[in-house]
């Protein structure tokens, strides 16, 4: 049989499937929020730091161990690129607070802190945490 379809999906193709984003941390590494920007993804990006941020994309200085609200509460889902462990569950109380998805990728071999499904994507492994319980993409 022929390997016509791919094993791992991009992370751009995962992301893609919700319409409204905020990225956790986006640091220097604006590469995914530009191409979700490029492909009509509502695209917040936040970090401890002033950054800057492509066209398309909003840019927010935010804390998420004390975050603002009102900057997650319109995301269908909230991703973080190298998420450390020590902020897995803030990350996860303020998607849950605004009812959103929390999907991330860790750095090395770091193992999520928090109970997640695994998607295997090019880059290795993105964690999926579910708004709510019944709730699938």
């Amino acid at each position: 049989m022929a390997h016509s379809r791919r094993n791992a999906e991009t992370l751009l193709e995962t992301l893609t499937e919700y319409d409204r984003l905020v990225e956790i941390g986006i640091g220097r590494r604006t590469d995914v929020a530009a191409a979700l920007a490029d492909r009509g993804v509502a695209v917040t990006a936040t970090d401890v730091h002033d950054r800057s941020v492509p066209d398309g994309v909003r840019f927010v200085r935010d804390d998420i161990v004390d975050p603002d609200p009102a900057v997650y509460a319109t995301a269908d889902a909230i991703y973080a690129l190298h998420l450390p462990p020590e902020l897995h569950r803030p990350a996860l109380a303020v998607a849950r607070e605004a009812d959103a998805d929390l999907l991330f990728t860790t750095l090395g071999g770091d193992q999520p802190a928090i109970p997640v499904e695994r998607r295997t994507i090019e880059t290795g492994t993105l964690y999926v945490a579910r708004a709510t319980a019944g709730r699938r993409r």
